[in-house]
């Protein structure tokens, strides 16, 4: 979802440059028909230019997507923030219009309603609270400082009082767990569509989901990348010995004791039936050392059907191929995995190639 939620940053970039620009109509508006008074019109013209300018900086920025992880909460605070220094600007020239101003106030629900596009439930409530906080704090502020009912009146405006100050947090509140709800739901939908039912694992749509944000920051580290595709053998005829449903318990004992030799930066997916892929961020040579070290260790340890049954020993064979040499793309890697994968079964199964003979 954050590898997803990347490409959504430069999207809230571009849509931030974009109505930055319409914004500039406001101050337009406001001169033409001149029912502003010129305190509001400074301060929305300050926002607006202040708006403009950092939606080109934050646009620059998105462009190098996945470069800076900290884009996302910086660009969502600074919505935030912009909103409460232009509401801020207008109370000082009037408390009311400052608490008031719906056209202002109404980019709280924006920034908050564009956080959705991060894939990010965190950073959905984060923003939520920290718009209910500085609002909150600038109607602390107002309150405070007004020194006379008279203050908080405005004939465009109306009277800013506690009771509508708190309806407009609720409102902000509603808004954050709404757009959070969203997310989440959004996060699961994704993790059922790329997670395997019977073993946990991702699937072959979270692989090509995947693959390419791993092969982006593998090249950008100047790193290595290698692809595994293992096979178990003759699985068909483990399942036609003990049925079905011991041959998934089977199936999931092979998986954990793959898991349990996975190192950081390792993937292991289920591509479908007894076929994985094992992506590893090493050179192919390295690569076949730990694949053979995993599959020693997988015959060591037999599958138990019943207490007291006879060990069956689960092998495995597997191809891998190497990035950049062997292929550019996920497809292209695949194939040539493919190929010494076959080659090792032709060749007697249960070993692990990575050189075409």
């Amino acid at each position: 979802m954050l590898e997803l939620g990347a490409g959504g940053e430069l999207l809230v970039a571009q849509l931030r440059a974009g109505l930055s620009l319409v914004l500039l109509l406001l101050p337009l508006v406001n001169v033409l028909t001149g029912e502003y008074s010129p305190s509001e019109m400074t301060a929305g013209m300050l926002g607006v230019v202040l708006a403009v300018v950092m939606s080109q900086v934050w646009l620059a920025l998105a462009r190098q997507r996945g470069r800076y992880r900290w884009l996302p909460w910086a660009t969502s605070s600074y919505d935030v923030t912009l909103t409460s220094l232009v509401l801020a600007l207008l109370a000082m020239g009037s408390p009311a219009t400052g608490l008031n101003s719906m056209v202002v106030w109404v980019f709280y629900l924006v920034a908050i309603c564009m956080t959705a596009l991060r894939n990010d439930g965190r950073l959905t409530i984060a923003i939520g609270l920290l718009a209910m906080l500085q609002y909150g704090a600038l109607a602390v502020a107002v309150f405070a400082l007004a020194d006379a009912p008279e203050q908080l009146m405005s004939l465009d405006y109306g009277t800013a009082t506690v009771a509508n100050t708190v309806q407009r947090v609720v409102l902000i509140a509603m808004m954050t767990a709404i757009t959070s709800t969203v997310v989440y739901r959004m996060q699961r939908l994704v993790d059922l569509s790329g997670t395997d039912g019977l073993t946990g694992l991702p699937n072959r749509t979270w692989l090509a989901h995947r693959f390419p944000g791993m092969l982006e920051t593998t090249r950008g580290q100047g790193g290595s990348l290698s692809i595994c595709l293992l096979n178990l053998d003759h699985f068909k005829r483990i399942n036609d010995e003990i049925g079905h449903q011991a041959g998934d318990r089977a199936l999931r004992h092979a998986v954990d004791v793959l898991q349990e030799q996975l190192e950081e930066g390792d993937f292991l997916s289920r591509l479908g039936g007894e076929e994985f892929a094992l992506l590893m961020p090493l050179p192919i040579g390295r690569a076949w050392e730990r694949l053979d070290s995993m599959r020693r260790t997988t015959v060591s340890q037999p599958f138990l059907a019943d207490p007291g049954a006879d060990p069956i020993r689960v092998t495995f064979s597997a191809g891998i191929a190497g990035w950049p040499q062997d292929g550019a793309d996920l497809s292209q890697l695949l194939r040539r995995a493919d190929v010494r994968l076959r080659q090792a079964k032709l060749a007697g199964r249960n070993r692990v190639l990575a050189r075409d003979p």
